[in-house]
């Protein structure tokens, strides 16, 4: 396969901390040679593990960029065991532009995986993070949150993998991560994505989906930042006691736990996050927005739980996910 067209200013090796980037060639209308530049910090002492810690997969995601902006600029050599990667804004593009996809070439970062060098922008990330970062970490955390059109109560969540040893060590840092609720999480499409990648290395693998709404609240970043100091001490690259707080541990057993809308319209959600329901139960309503005197479509919940993540903006269309159901255990 083709060298990636990627390039680092930073040595993965040496030891100290660095603030560098990586360069991605790119010419455009206003930079004939110009450059995607890509903000990285590697932080390495010595001989130990390395956690690849990453940001802004989708662009509109904020609470990972701000937790690993400030631990780039307040992490410290000598106060590691191993290596610690840091990259804030994985699709930067997107970051940049505040969406989920990339304004370059409409790309889902977690959704082209393994990449291809000598494919589309987004492509050429995916595959520098497939053949170049992902082999050098033992333990991986990709923050997400729920963008400008989903929320969630926060979770950290580990997914159900055929190596039970392996999903046994994520389910592992997924509880020392011990965000408010914990989520053994089923994917709607689980191909392609950069968790996939990871999960397919071996490595421990964890994300996060921490509220939403395309913002962030010091109570979402505060749980980042937590999660953060824990994971490491976790993975014993840094020395300290877990900080713990009391979490609640969900399942999502199968396709019930996911509602969708089959009409277009204006959404009344009928539960807020965090409200038990029961199958059958009504949760949402889709109100038809182009004539009055007409009744809202209902939708129901297909299965007893609780209430974990919905739609964001008020408007869906047919086939916009409105909500999801996980289940205590």
């Amino acid at each position: 396969m083709k060298d990636s067209p990627i390039s680092s200013t930073v040595d993965f090796e040496k030891d100290g901390v660095q603030h560098g980037f990586l360069k991605l060639p790119h010419s455009h209308d206003d930079s004939a040679w110009g450059s995607i530049v890509i903000p990285i910090t590697v932080a390495k002492n010595g001989q130990g593990p390395t956690i690849l810690f990453t940001g802004a997969n989708h662009g509109d995601e904020y609470e990972g960029p701000i937790a690993l902006f400030d631990l780039a600029s307040q992490i410290k050599a000598e106060d590691i065991s191993g290596r610690v990667i840091i990259v804030p804004g994985m699709n930067y593009p997107a970051f940049q532009a505040g969406k989920r996809t990339s304004p370059i070439d409409g790309g889902n970062m977690n959704r082209v995986f393994p990449g291809d060098p000598e494919g589309t922008f987004t492509e050429k990330i995916a595959d520098y993070f497939n053949r170049t970062l992902l082999p050098l970490a033992d333990f991986v955390l990709d923050f997400h949150s729920g963008g400008k059109t989903l929320d969630f109560l926060p979770f950290c969540c580990a997914h159900v993998l055929e190596d039970k040893e392996q999903q046994a060590k994520c389910i592992a840092a997924m509880k020392a991560f011990n965000a408010p609720h914990s989520v053994m999480l089923l994917e709607i499409d689980a191909v392609n994505m950069y968790d996939t990648a990871a999960e397919n290395m071996g490595k421990v693998f964890i994300s996060t989906e921490l509220a939403g709404g395309g913002t962030s609240s010091a109570y979402t970043v505060g749980i980042a930042k937590k999660g953060i100091r824990n994971i490491l001490r976790h993975a014993g690259i840094t020395k300290g006691e877990m900080e713990v707080n009391e979490t609640l541990n969900l399942d999502m057993p199968d396709e019930r736990c996911y509602v969708f809308s089959e009409t277009t319209g204006l959404v009344e959600h009928c539960v807020d996050l965090g409200d038990k329901v029961k199958k059958g139960q009504l949760v949402a309503k889709v109100h038809n927005i182009e004539r009055t005197g007409t009744e809202p479509v209902e939708y129901f919940a297909g299965i007893d739980g609780i209430y974990t993540g919905r739609h964001f903006p008020g408007h869906v269309v047919n086939g916009d996910f409105l909500g999801i159901v996980a289940v205590p255990v």
